[in-house]
C-alpha cells in the first residue's frame, strides 16, 4: 500500500487532513511530519521530525514515502520559499514520487499580501519544475476566524472592513483536509491546479450568516484600505496587521473571486455556508 506522508502534522489543516486521509488509506499508511513530533503524538499515526530547515532530517523522515502534502509554511515569504525547496529536494532524494502542496488564492500584485502570494507561486513553479508528479491546491480564505471572532463583532455591532462589495471565495479546515485526502489518494489529479473553496460571498451575506447562527444584528461597514490598514496595525502589530488587510484588499481587488474546482478535486460539492451556519447555530444554543 501506499505511503503519504503530511507535512506541519501538529497544524490545524495538517493534523485535519491525517483524519481525513486516514478513513481512506488506514493509519497505518499516513505519516504526520512535525518539527516537534511530541505535538502530533495524538493523531495515532506515525510521527517523524519534519524541521523544514533540516534537509537531511526531512531525507530520512521520507524514506519510504510514495506521496507528500507539503503544506505552506508560516515564515517570512524570503524564508519560505528555500524551507519549501527543502522539502521538495528531500523528497526527491527519497525516492517520493508524488508532492501535493497547499498554495493560496489572493493578490499577486499591489497588497501587503501579496509577497505571500508570489513566494506560494514560486514554490508551485519549483514543484512543477521538480520532475515529481504534482497536484497543486490554492485554498481560499478560512472563515473559522471570522466565527472565532464573534464575541469582537458582537460587542461593536458591525463587521468593518475594506473589502468593499467585492465576493470572497471562503472555506473551512474541514473541507479542505477533505479535498486534500482526495487529492493524495488519486492519481488522476496529477498535473492539475485546484482553486478550493466554496460559494463565494460578500462581506452583507457573511454578517447575515453570522446574525442567523449568533442571533444578532451585525451591519458591514465598508473602510479605505488605509483605514483599515491602521487600524489592523494597531491591534496586530505591523507585519501581522498589513498582512491582514492585504488579504481584504485582495477582496477588494476581486482576486478571491475565482472559479471553485472544489467538486473536481473531492468528487463533491463544497459544504454549503446555510449547512455550515446551521452547525454553528445549533452548537452556539448549546454553549
Amino acid at each position: 500500500m501506499t505511503k503519504i506522508a503530511v507535512t506541519a502534522a501538529s497544524g490545524q489543516l495538517g493534523s485535519q487532513v491525517i483524519q481525513a486521509t486516514r478513513e481512506i488509506v488506514g493509519k497505518e499508511n499516513v505519516i504526520g511530519l512535525a518539527r516537534t513530533p511530541s505535538k502530533a503524538a495524538a493523531l495515532g499515526v506515525e510521527v517523524r521530525p519534519g524541521n523544514y530547515e533540516a534537509c537531511n532530517e526531512l531525507e530520512n523522515s521520507l524514506a519510504n514515502v510514495d506521496t507528500v502534502l507539503l503544506v505552506s509554511g508560516m515564515d517570512a515569504p524570503d524564508k519560505r520559499i528555500g524551507q519549501h525547496r527543502n522539502v521538495i529536494e528531500a523528497a526527491k532524494q527519497a525516492g517520493v514520487r508524488r508532492i501535493v502542496y497547499t498554495s493560496i488564492q489572493g493578490a499577486e500584485e499591489n497588497t501587503a499580501f501579496s509577497p505571500i502570494v508570489r513566494s506560494n507561486r514560486q514554490t508551485e513553479e519549483d514543484i512543477r519544475n521538480s520532475g515529481l508528479q504534482w497536484t497543486i491546491g490554492r485554498n481560499g480564505i478560512y472563515i473559522e476566524p471570522d466565527v472565532e471572532y464573534i464575541d469582537t463583532y458582537r460587542q461593536r455591532g458591525e463587521i468593518a472592513n475594506c473589502a468593499g462589495d467585492e465576493k470572497c471565495g471562503y472555506t473551512t479546515r474541514h473541507e479542505l483536509a477533505y479535498a486534500y485526502s482526495c487529492l493524495l489518494t488519486d492519481p488522476k489529479h496529477d498535473g492539475n491546479t485546484y482553486n478550493l473553496h466554496g460559494e463565494a460571498i460578500g462581506q452583507q451575506q457573511l454578517a447575515e450568516y453570522l446574525n442567523y447562527a449568533f442571533d444578532l444584528n451585525l451591519k458591514y461597514r465598508s473602510m479605505s484600505v488605509a483605514e483599515y490598514r491602521e487600524e489592523r496595525v494597531a491591534e496586530l502589530g505591523e507585519f501581522l496587521g498589513g498582512v491582514i488587510a492585504g488579504i481584504y484588499e485582495g477582496i477588494r481587488q476581486g482576486a478571491l473571486n475565482n472559479e471553485s474546482h472544489f467538486a473536481a478535486a473531492a468528487g463533491r460539492a463544497h459544504q454549503g455556508w446555510r449547512n455550515y451556519f446551521d452547525g454553528i447555530r445549533a452548537e452556539a444554543r448549546l454553549s
